[in-house]
């Protein structure tokens, strides 16, 4: 009887490198890890009211996402990934792409001095200092990028950094076609 208890853990073992080697075949055959699916994509922007990440007291609503196509970057001054990826968004700002900020969970001093200190990318600064919207945007963490049409409707959802490579073969596309939607 104890022989046949000993092998119970390697067959547990063994059953654990089966799943392993399955999910790394998907992998490998061209799943994005990175890619996780918003069950917002298609629908408009939620409701919110936030204040103004450097002007406390000035709200915004959803209305600010009206008019033009544009990124909705999640990010914040603890998240060392929203960092790699804040010169790239200082790049694409600087080349007029159109981006609003969602600083997430964070302490607002600390924001805003990055913000001073590292360029400011973003056309508007919300504070969701308790997730809410980043809640309901269905956030895993920072950071991740919407890409939302002239109509306030989000079109992509990207999580991990925005970078050289992911933008100009997925997120660029996509808004230069939002561009010419919206001119219609």
């Amino acid at each position: 009887m104890n022989k046949k208890l000993l092998f119970i853990p390697l067959v547990l073992f063994m059953g654990l490198v089966v799943m392993f080697m399955i999910q790394l075949s998907r992998n490998a055959d061209g799943d994005d890890p990175t890619k996780l699916e918003s069950v917002l994509v298609g629908k408009p922007v939620p409701q919110f009211k936030l204040e103004d990440l450097v002007e406390a007291g000035k709200l915004y609503e959803q209305d600010i996402f009206m008019g033009e196509p544009l990124l909705l970057n999640v990010w914040a001054t603890w998240c060392p990934t929203c960092y790699a990826e804040h010169t790239y968004l200082n790049q694409l700002a600087s080349e007029g792409v159109k981006i609003i900020g969602l600083n997430y969970k964070d302490e607002r001093l600390k924001a805003v001095r990055w913000l001073n200190e590292l360029g400011n990318p973003y056309l508007h600064s919300l504070f969701d200092g308790n997730g809410m919207l980043g809640m309901d945007l269905g956030v895993y963490g920072a950071p991740e990028t919407f890409l939302i049409d002239a109509n306030g409707i989000i079109r992509y959802r990207h999580v991990g950094d925005v970078n050289d490579r992911n933008w100009n073969e997925t997120l660029k596309p996509m808004y230069e076609a939002l561009i010419e939607e919206a001119q219609g």
